[in-house]
This record gives C-alpha cells, structure tokens and sequence, in this order.
C-alpha cells in the first residue's frame, strides 16, 4: 500500500560519544538489539516512511545493516558518512533521498524509544504547516543565568523541550539548505534551517519517553521505558 505522505527518513549517528565515554551510544545494546536498530524499527512501522537512510561513521556501517537484518528491516536503503558537524551529516544523507518522496523526517539516532505513531502525527503536522517537530512541555521552571545570576525566568507555558523526528516538506527544507550553505550557517537543530528562512514550523506534542541516549544511566533508563 502506498504511503499518504512519502516520507523519507535520515537517521543521524554520526556523533563523537564523549559523553558516553568514547562508547558508541548508537550500538549500544537496548533490549533484543542495539540503539540504532531500534530507531530504524520505529520508522519501519510508520506507512508513511518510505526508506531510511542511516548516516554514521563508516566504521559502523556493518553493524547497522546487521541490526537491520536481524530485525527484519525492509526500508533501509542507504547507509553513509557524516560530516564534521550535524547539518553536515543530514546533508549527506539528503545527497540519497529518494526523488518519490515529499518530506524529509531527520532523526537523532540515538531516539530509539520514539513511537511509530508519533512519527505519523509529526508527518501529518509537516504536511499541513510545511515543517513540524516532536517536542513536550517544560515541567520545571527555567532561569536565564549570566555570569552565574540570574538575569530573566521565561514564561513557562511558551517553553518547550524540542525532540525528534523534525519533518519539513522536501522542497522547504532543500531551500533552507540551500540559504544556510550559501550564507554558511551551520545549525545544531533544523528547526533553526527552516526558521532561518521565514518557515513555520509546528510543535508536535510527542512523550517524554522519547528520550536521547546521551550518558551510561540514559541507557539504562532506556532499558526500563523499553
């Protein structure tokens, strides 16, 4: 059955780990598999994917097309090298999209508890908006502190904590690429490509559980939630 919003799916895993200790947080072993296989398997059961390309150190190539295939994993079509810097990584990944697809979804690798269903609400959102993301609410009060005090206490209702996937329609996010390499911008979060160029960009509300495996006891937690 065809999907009714063709999407294509760049996982980003081509982090350095220093905070897991120089362990790769996305073959981590996570209940009957890895970290990275269980975000691949998350976009596997969304109809609305139509490929995954995963984008990693060529080191790990072998093992993501083993957690694939383990799996059972039909949707990966590539597996290829980052860049030095995020937004380098998802631009080698969208070298590879297929021409069939209207959106881009970009994932944190290391997200593997996101829900499939989840992921079909952020791409309906995407197709209504042009761009959209997952995200929750802030539970806990922020401060903005300088040089130690605290200088303003932000509205908390407005604040949000910005997840992944971020899905924005193809030919928007290609656009945004392009102003950001022609102006040389480079962003951590591609929310911010798209904001950089006038695009509107939805708050999806997604779970808390849909956390990102960053230290040791983040894997465990994982282990839990799982």
């Amino acid at each position: 059955m065809a999907a009714n919003t063709p999407t294509s799916a760049i996982l980003v895993c081509a982090g350095n780990a220093s905070r897991m200790g120089g362990i790769n947080k996305i073959l981590m072993p996570l209940g009957d598999s890895n970290v990275v296989g269980h975000s691949m398997l998350a976009f596997e059961q969304c109809p609305d994917i139509i490929e995954i390309i995963v984008v990693t150190k060529e080191e790990y190539f072998p093992s993501v097309r083993e957690a694939a295939e383990t799996l059972g994993i039909k949707k990966l079509t590539h597996v290829t090298a980052g860049g030095s810097t995020r937004q380098q990584s998802v631009m080698q990944g969208l070298r590879l999209v297929s021409k069939d697809s209207q959106y881009i979804a970009i994932h944190d690798g290391a997200r593997p508890l996101v829900r499939p269903e989840h992921i079909a609400k952020v791409i309906r959102d995407a197709s209504v908006f042009g761009g959209a993301t997952l995200g929750v609410p802030v539970k806990d009060t922020i401060k903005v502190v300088d040089d130690g005090l605290i200088t303003d206490t932000p509205h908390r209702p407005s604040l949000w904590i910005t997840q992944t996937p971020q899905v924005f329609r193809k030919r928007l996010y290609f656009e945004a690429v392009d102003f950001a390499t022609e102006h040389g911008l480079d962003f951590t979060d591609d929310c911010q490509l798209v904001e950089a160029i006038g695009g509107k960009v939805y708050m999806t509300e997604g779970s808390y559980t849909n956390i990102k495996i960053t230290t040791p006891e983040d894997r465990a937690i994982a282990e839990v939630l799982l």
